[in-house]
């Protein structure tokens, strides 16, 4: 004391003679029943292609860590409840970048056809019903992937690039992650690769992907981030070398392949396996 409320304003003070650095310990008592939904772990790839798309795929788990339901679930119970602040969630709305396509969401028994995906004039408003609602202590794991064409995140300077992107999306309102991993794949045959990051991460070794017609491995660069927040829906740097010469690796390998089988096909179309001719020559001798 002294202090005063006021609908949802709590003043405390003036004090006197308090000395400078004091501390005294406050507790504030409140009811707020919205849903308090927490990302515990979101994986995000990133596949860079020069052939004109970028593709992009989350990994997510969510928790609703508010008050854990107590006793049994019942839908039909559920279903009769008409207030507006219920403690469960329903759904949430993610917004996707504007040029974003082939848009999916699906989790571990497959596509969730309950999404609905929405126009507006600077994103794509994706709205995600899980396929139960989620209760306090509830959790929910599902994968979400789309596509965007790679000349609105990626620079050329010769053989130089840069590849200007989100660190994260927006997952729904006040949304708060435990832990960010994020995966960037590049074509096969980058070289110098240096990232600039938009606030402080830690960096995670370097690897390889291997996927169809790969020699030598694609360069995955690797990051993480603990406690994300709406504010760190920031742009990351990357730049990289990259030949146009190895553009043309894979279209060789492929007319490379189909020239080998034809050669082998022509070979064995004029290779004789058949007795047939034999036994008639022992018959013209006898």
């Amino acid at each position: 004391k002294p202090s005063s409320h006021a609908d949802t304003t709590i003043v405390y003070g003036p004090y006197d003679n308090v000395s400078a650095f004091s501390q005294e310990p406050m507790t504030i008592h409140f009811e707020n029943f919205a849903p308090f939904l927490t990302v515990t772990r979101l994986d995000r790839t990133i596949e860079v292609s020069h052939w004109g798309n970028i593709a992009v795929e989350e990994t997510i788990d969510i928790l609703h860590s508010g008050a854990a339901l107590k006793g049994a679930f019942s839908r039909y119970d559920y279903q009769k409840d008409t207030r507006t602040n219920q403690p469960s969630v329903r759904s949430y709305k993610t917004l996707l970048p504007a040029s974003a396509s082939g848009v999916y969401y699906r989790d571990t028994n497959g596509n969730i056809s309950t999404s609905a995906l929405r126009t507006l004039k600077d994103a794509m408003e994706l709205d995600l019903r899980p396929r139960f609602p989620l209760f306090g202590g509830w959790r929910t794991h599902y994968t979400l992937g789309y596509n965007v064409p790679s000349f609105e995140y990626l620079f050329q300077n010769n053989d130089n690039f840069l590849l200007k992107m989100r660190v994260i999306d927006h997952i729904f309102d006040d949304m708060a992650i435990d832990e960010v991993v994020v995966k960037i794949i590049l074509p096969e045959g980058s070289s110098n690769i240096k990232l600039i990051a938009p606030y402080s991460i830690t960096r995670h070794p370097d690897s390889l992907h291997y996927t169809y017609l790969d020699t030598f491995g694609r360069p995955v660069i690797m990051f993480s981030k603990r406690n994300v927040v709406e504010n760190h829906i920031n742009d990351f740097n990357l730049k990289y070398n990259f030949s146009w010469v190895m553009m043309l690796q894979e279209p060789l390998l492929v007319v490379g392949f189909l020239y080998i089988l034809f050669v082998f096909v022509i070979v064995w179309m004029r290779m004789d396996f058949s007795i047939i001719k034999e036994k008639e020559n022992h018959l013209h001798k006898d």
